[in-house]
């Protein structure tokens, strides 16, 4: 019984968090957008450049031209006047939701096997993997930190409830 409840634990830990994580980075971008429009004097209900998530060099930030591929954080480093990118856009933060999963399921395996200073080495290992990428692009340091935050939250929720409740 005991390894159907760590199966479950892993499988709510690992597939469960994507949602949540979701979820915390469209609340992050809904109260920043309402305050970069609140800022700027417009109605925050009603701002087109709510959906602008990475600023691009030489472009305005009120530029209604998308900032995602595919539902991908991009940037570019040249636009013409035409909006046609000049060169392909380079993906941000690619591979994150697998890594994610990777990471819930690791925060999770540590908890419930007692070894939580294995949660350093997980995060450890994502940034020093993700270090030239935060390096160079703010955003995608605070999108890595908020979904980071969230991820092992959730992980370690569910690792800490299943092990209170059903494996003590």
């Amino acid at each position: 019984m005991t390894a159907l409840w760590i199966a479950a634990a892993l499988l709510a830990a690992g597939f469960g968090g994507w949602p949540v994580t979701a979820l915390v980075f469209r609340l992050a971008r809904t109260i920043d957008d309402k305050a970069d429009a609140a800022a700027k004097g417009r109605d925050t209900a009603d701002d087109p450049s709510a959906d602008v998530t990475v600023d691009v060099p030489g472009r305005a930030p009120d530029d209604d031209a998308g900032q995602a591929v595919n539902g991908e954080l991009t940037a570019a480093t040249g636009q013409p006047a035409s909006g046609v990118p000049a060169e392909p856009v380079q993906r941000i933060l690619r591979g994150g939701a697998i890594i994610g999963v990777l990471e819930r399921l690791g925060v999770c395996l540590a908890i419930l096997a007692g070894q939580p200073v294995a949660i350093a080495y997980i995060v450890a290992v994502k940034g020093l993997g993700r270090f030239a990428e935060l390096k160079e692009t703010p955003v995608a340091a605070e999108r890595f930190i908020i979904g980071t935050l969230a991820s092992m939250l959730w992980a370690a929720g569910i690792a800490a409830a299943v092990k209170v409740i059903f494996l003590a």
